[in-house]
């Protein structure tokens, strides 16, 4: 079977870096992939070339399509002739979902991963486009998957086809994601700091959604009750130049107990080093990532209540409201402060969710099947 994935871009991000691991997991005796990427190659295209898989870049400018560019991808898929085409974010929905419709490509999927949609954090383009994409949902795709419940709510609610969702989880490999002595080890050599120093990580970049100015609000909280506590940031943005960050860290009083470490690509290293890691999001999320990342390298997480946070932790981390950053703090603390035998467990019990729940091959089962059933009806419907 052939599928055509089209995607906004392939920098390294919470969609790309999903799309990589079904790429990597796929049945390759079952399907043939071909990746489009509307902007530039970014640097998941080495990766996914690595795998055997053409990737082609448009050069669409981001949020800018042109005519000619979307005239060239159509004219791609015509020549790909796939069986299904699988569409991924909002862009990519909208250009990549009638370029295949206009292509005689009746198995259309889109993919969906953003939970807000509010019009004070979303940018106006955006939400042109994804209103764009609720009146045309009806009959350019037919099949709409969300990485999430709560994404598949918001989307309903803003006139996305209720009956055409299927909801998939992100997915992670426990083979890569694991717990690890020997990189908790190096990992706290690194930061200048012993095994028993109690170490919460918060992961991503810098974006108001992920609220790191609110994260360090419960950092001063935490660490007027656990002085001891030190605490360990990475993702884009994430350094000393950035001044907003700084200014939050000086004022927690917690500036000799952080460590900011920017982008790194030793992801599972870090999470093996940590006791706990936070989740201090305002809104937006859908499926974080690093949740389940942690978890499967045996971390507890304390998370607000944003997209489906609570639903991934279940009953092996704690949850607290969004905007709590108090609660937040407590919720690091009764993490933190278990006894060993019961942080152990809660260990045990973060890795066996995931195990159960969000393993990659399951995952990626999962959308083989979404992929078969786009491709039994093909040929049911037609451009109208």
């Amino acid at each position: 079977m052939r599928v055509v994935f089209i995607i906004t871009g392939l920098s390294t991000g919470g969609a790309e870096m999903m799309l990589f691991k079904v790429l990597e997991h796929l049945d390759r005796q079952r399907f043939v992939p071909h990746v489009i990427s509307l902007t530039t190659l970014g640097e998941l295209a080495p990766r996914i070339a690595a795998l055997g898989i053409s990737v082609d870049a448009m050069g669409m400018k981001p949020g800018r399509p042109s005519p000619l560019g979307f005239f060239r991808l159509t004219q791609i898929i015509k020549h790909l002739n796939p069986d299904v085409v699988h569409t991924w974010m909002y862009h990519a929905d909208l250009l990549g979902g009638l370029a295949a419709r206009l292509s005689g490509i009746s198995a259309v999927g889109w993919c969906i991963r953003n939970s807000n949609l509010d019009k004070n954090r979303t940018k106006l383009s955006t939400r042109a486009v994804v209103s764009l994409c609720a009146s045309i949902s009806k009959w350019v795709p037919s099949r709409i998957l969300s990485c999430s419940e709560r994404a598949r709510q918001v989307h309903v609610a803003h006139g996305y086809a209720a009956e055409k969702m299927v909801i998939v989880p992100n997915g992670f490999d426990l083979n890569r994601f694991k717990p690890d002595d020997h990189a908790r080890q190096q990992i706290r050599a690194e930061l200048g700091i012993t095994d028993q120093t109690p170490l919460v990580g918060l992961i991503g970049r810098f974006d108001p959604q992920k609220n790191h100015l609110g994260f360090f609000e419960a950092a001063a909280v935490l660490h007027r009750q656990m002085p001891q506590v030190h605490f360990l940031l990475a993702g884009q943005d994430i350094d000393s130049r950035n001044a907003a960050l700084m200014q939050a860290i000086t004022q927690a009083g917690v500036l000799s107990n952080t460590h900011l470490l920017g982008l790194r690509n030793d992801m599972p290293e870090l999470m093996a080093a940590l006791d706990v890691l936070a989740s201090s999001s305002s809104y937006g999320e859908a499926f974080p990532n690093v949740l389940g990342e942690a978890m499967a390298c045996g971390v507890p997480c304390a998370v607000t209540d944003v997209g489906d946070s609570a639903y991934i932790v279940g009953d092996t981390g704690h949850v607290v409201a969004s905007g709590d950053m108090t609660g937040l703090a407590q919720a690091l603390a009764g993490i933190l402060q278990l006894p060993a035998a019961e942080r152990l467990a809660l260990s045990e019990a973060a890795r066996s969710r995931v195990a159960t729940h969000f393993e990659i091959g399951h995952i990626t089962r999962q959308y083989e099947a979404f992929y078969t059933d786009l491709a039994s009806i093909k040929g049911s419907e037609r451009l109208h």
